[in-house]
């Protein structure tokens, strides 16, 4: 069955419409997908204009590309995991995108379309002015999230980035299958695909780098620039009797995606190919000699796209369209001299501002580090980490952009270059999560596009400037569209392009100089194929870690190959007698029980109030210091609490506050290439660091000293106060409580700490200069409690705000809140009363008890009451793990972990007993 998909003339429409043109777009089934998965509407994935080529009269813009018109990055990010999805489903008989999900998108794109229509008119509210800290905010009932900026782009952002990460939490990993993408609309759909699937990318291209020497070729005969080439770096980039996935944005005819199958398989045969696209134009003549090409070379082709469809035209739309762009097209703007009409601030005729006049200073520059490319070929093994640094870039953007009143622009559109695609939507996607800002993302282009300045049609705008690309066909004119409007354009040009290449009067800066009043332009080296990261690249989810990007910024490294899990009984014996750090290696990943996480789940019940109401005011007696702190997680304990802590400002206090996530190893100290990177991009007095609960008090120790060392060596002094949510140590001012309870985020291991192992520090795998490591557990994910837990806790934030607001208010100040190191006192008693000297071994409080239980060979656990429901999953683990549980109704903490003593540990052994000493169940004797 088909559907017409109307396209009637929106509100102020003056010229014919498409449908006035008889052009008409009719839905139809998505190929390759079961029927419980419909496809979606062609009109919410594209829409019609006009070309400037004789070869082709139209031209079907993709709203969701981020390439011709600007997008939320969000949307263009989840369109490429969705087509991922797609693929994956294909491939293994997995119904990733089924029917919910499909909805999930279709309604992303409607409220996409709506909000697109008020981004084409200018209606917004007042946007980026500089909070007020304290002031409450109501939260949007639908989405928990605070109010919208005012430009309404939040709810979609938000929207779009979690439905992509729900997408991305049941990913494959395909690293022998190879994705290449199609130059130059394509490049970043690609990437997004191969991202999705885990497999290795690379694009092809048009760029003519100095002594290059293409593995492949072939022409896009409609296209405006025909011929493509493969430049791979590795002579083995083509896999043998494998898996290779084409991506394009549209098929039309399907024609380039047979001749290229067929040139590739002549090299190499393959197992199967699939062929992606966000939308399946083609007849069923094209079906047929899809089937007959899969027939010749004896291997299946499926074919898979978001929207299935045709688009019929009239005959003789080729003159008519051409009359209509004779009459109507607007011109485009090709230097300063054209602004000299537009720039004094009248809105043009649909009611969209136009900026001032163009700035007089030159264009603002943001240094990069290196950047690498797609077109060389990027293994699976890399395909879901940065090219480049891209939350650098995205942090000193956000600085750049900020006023010193703290307002930044209301509209900014990161602007990459042709091919040159991928890593600038990521940015942009980056800048959009820290800043109030609508950020919107799109390239420069090829195309000559027609303008016409009414809402019937895509393309209202456009520059025309000379390329700076060295390129097979040369140099010409390049288009971007759209563009007038914002209050600042960032380019992001291919890494290593020289600037004076964009510079002059017909140059890609000069002309964007005559459209906006702000050109920054972000100046990145190219990164040598194949070679080590120059500098760190912090990740985010969801490519690592299953929460929201949003919600915390990874300081750490992927080491998704590195074998480091050991038996426990074994690291024991490394860490007591063999002098090893315990992060030099990992445990073996605890995975709870059914009845366990019943008691994580009862005790999340029974605690969220408690836990949300210590949120909320260690959060206000940050703010109250700090009004823009940056938060500072310590990986993992810490990463959920840093979370929460980022909501209630948000949500409760109007205030976005950046959160990332670092690595301390007792012994070793915070990592010291995070405090690098996180001097460099933001100021050191406002970073906050944040852990879930303190035990003794050792990590805080650990945390001063390490900072007394950095400001030592690297001139730049942090703030050594940790803020917890529960301090029964009595070691750091900034806590919810003092009480000890329990968190029960401390139930669970990676199941509550977006599936992230605990860090890692080895030389072997974190060399010197580069971040701490984790790895993970992404096989654990129908297990995972991450961003339920957060989402629990957070429910509560409304109810607890009074109580909090009464709390920070009768706070007694400094006295009231001072250090005095209580747990330590504790733990000395403890270790003398047992004769431990090696007071690590003692591990006081629920947080820390329980980690000794999975993590640690334990010796014993002593418990204030052992009917404390507080301390259930505890007795429950000791149970489990054959532990005695001693009752001390003296203990100041619930519960108090005693890590089992090898020989020498305990003093009044008198010898050293090591290896007879062991015991792997931890069932020794009592003290």
């Amino acid at each position: 069955m088909t559907t017409p998909t109307p396209t009637a003339a929106p509100t102020g429409s003056v010229l014919p419409t498409p449908d006035e043109l008889g052009v008409v777009l009719t839905d139809e089934p998505t190929a390759g997908t079961a029927s419980t998965s419909p496809g979606v509407p062609l009109a919410s994935l594209v829409r019609l204009a006009l070309r400037r080529n004789p070869r082709r009269a139209h031209l079907l813009v993709s709203t969701v590309l981020a390439k011709h018109v600007p997008t939320v990055p969000a949307v263009a990010l989840l369109a490429g995991e969705a087509l991922g999805a797609r693929v994956a489903d294909v491939l293994d008989g997995g119904a990733r995108l089924d029917a919910g999900a499909a909805t999930r998108l279709r309604e992303v794109l409607d409220l996409q379309a709506v909000l697109d229509q008020r981004f084409d008119t200018g209606q917004q509210f007042d946007t980026g002015q500089p909070v007020v800290p304290g002031q409450q905010r109501e939260t949007d009932p639908a989405t928990g999230a605070a109010p919208d900026s005012g430009h309404g782009s939040d709810a979609l952002h938000r929207a779009a980035t979690t439905l992509r990460t729900d997408l991305a939490a049941v990913r494959p990993t395909l690293p022998d299958v190879l994705v290449l993408g199609f130059a130059e609309t394509a490049t970043a759909l690609g990437a997004t695909v191969a991202e999705a699937l885990g497999a290795g990318y690379l694009h092809s291209t048009r760029h003519d780098p100095p002594g290059a020497t293409p593995a492949a070729g072939f022409d896009e005969a409609h296209s405006h620039a025909t011929a493509h080439r493969l430049l791979p770096t590795e002579d083995d980039w083509l896999p043998t009797d494998g898996t290779v996935v084409l991506v394009d944005d549209e098929l039309s005819t399907g024609a380039t995606a047979r001749a290229t199958i067929r040139a590739l398989h002549a090299v190499a045969p393959q197992r199967q190919w699939v062929v992606a696209a966000l939308v399946d134009l083609r007849s069923d003549a094209d079906v047929a000699a899809t089937d007959a090409l899969a027939t010749e070379l004896g291997a299946p082709v499926a074919v898979v796209a978001l929207g299935r469809g045709r688009v019929s035209l009239p005959d003789g739309l080729t003159d008519t369209a051409a009359d209509l762009v004779a009459a109507a097209a607007a011109p485009l703007t090709t230097g300063p001299l054209d602004n000299a009409a537009s720039s004094n601030g009248v809105p043009t005729s649909d009611g969209r501002p136009t900026p001032g006049p163009a700035r007089a200073s030159s264009p603002e520059t943001v240094t990069a580090p290196p950047t690498a490319v797609d077109r060389t070929g990027t293994p699976a093994a890399r395909v879901r980490t940065p090219r480049t640094d891209v939350e650098g870039i995205a942090a000193d953007l956000a600085r750049v952009l900020t006023d010193a009143s703290g307002r930044v622009p209301d509209r900014v559109l990161v602007l990459g270059t042709e091919e040159h695609m991928a890593t600038p939507l990521a940015i942009a996607d980056a800048l959009r999560r820290r800043t109030t800002a609508d950020v919107r993302s799109s390239t420069s282009t090829r195309s000559p596009v027609a303008v016409f300045d009414d809402p019937a049609w895509p393309i209202r705008s456009g520059i025309r400037h000379r390329s700076h690309d060295v390129t097979v066909d040369g140099p010409g004119e390049r288009y971007a569209y759209n563009v007038h409007g914002f209050d600042a354009v960032v380019v992001v040009p291919e890494p290593g392009t020289d600037r004076g290449s964009l510079e002059g009067p017909d140059g890609l800066l000069d002309v964007l100089a005559a459209v906006t009043p702000r050109v920054v332009v972000v100046d990145s080296a190219l990164e040598p194929a194949g070679a080590a990261p120059s500098s760190p690249r912090p990740l985010t989810g969801p490519s690592f870690g299953s929460y929201e990007p949003d919600e915390v910024t990874w300081l750490l490294q992927d080491l998704a190959d590195a074998a480091l899990e050991a038996d426990t009984a074994d690291r024991e014996r490394a860490i007591q007698l063999e002098g090893a750090n315990y992060a030099e290696s990992l445990p073996v990943e605890y995975v709870p029980s059914e009845s366990y996480e019943e008691l994580y789940r009862d005790a999340l019940g029974r605690s969220a109030d408690r836990i949300a109401e210590a949120v909320g005011i260690v959060t206000d007696l940050v703010l109250r210091d700090r009004p823009n702190a940056v938060l500072v997680s310590l990986a993992r304990a810490g990463t959920p609490v840093g979370i929460l802590m980022r909501r209630w400002a948000e949500q409760q206090r109007g205030v976005r506050l950046q959160h990332y996530t670092a690595s301390i190893v007792r012994g070793v100290g915070i990592d010291e290439t995070a405090l690098r990177w996180l001097a460099a991009h933001h100021d050191a007095s406002q970073v906050v660091f944040v852990d879930g609960w303190t035990g003794k008090g050792a990590i805080t120790r650990e945390l001063t000293d390490a900072l007394d060392r950095f400001a030592a060596t690297d001139g730049v002094r942090f703030g050594d106060e940790l803020a917890v949510l529960a301090d029964p140590a009595g070691c750091t001012p900034l806590h919810g409580t003092r009480d000890d309870y329990l968190v029960p985020s401390a139930c669970l291991n990676s199941t509550v700490s977006g599936l992230v192992s605990r860090t890692v520090f080895n030389r072997a795998w974190t060399p010197e200069g580069t971040l701490h490591g984790a790895k993970q557990y992404r096989e654990l994910g129908a297990r995972d409690h991450s961003r339920s837990f957060v989402a629990t806790v957070a429910e509560r934030f409304a109810a607890v705000c009074p109580r909090v607001d009464a709390a920070v208010a009768a706070d007694g100040g400094p006295a009231s809140r001072a250090v005095d190191w209580r747990g330590m006192r504790t733990v000395e008693a403890i270790g003398a009363e047992y004769g431990i000297t090696d007071l690590h071994l003692v591990k006081p409080g629920v947080g820390e008890t329980t980690r000794v239980l999975l993590r640690r060979v334990p010796w014993q656990v002593l418990v204030r009451d052992p009917d404390d429901v507080d301390i259930a999953h505890v007795v429950a683990l000791a149970r489990e793990r054959g532990v005695p549980v001693v009752t001390r109704p003296d203990l100041s903490y619930s519960c108090v972990g005693l890590i089992h003593p090898l020989g020498s540990r305990v003093s009044d052994t008198g010898t050293d007993t090591a290896a007879d000493a062991i015991d792997p169940t931890g069932t020794g004797p009592a003290a």
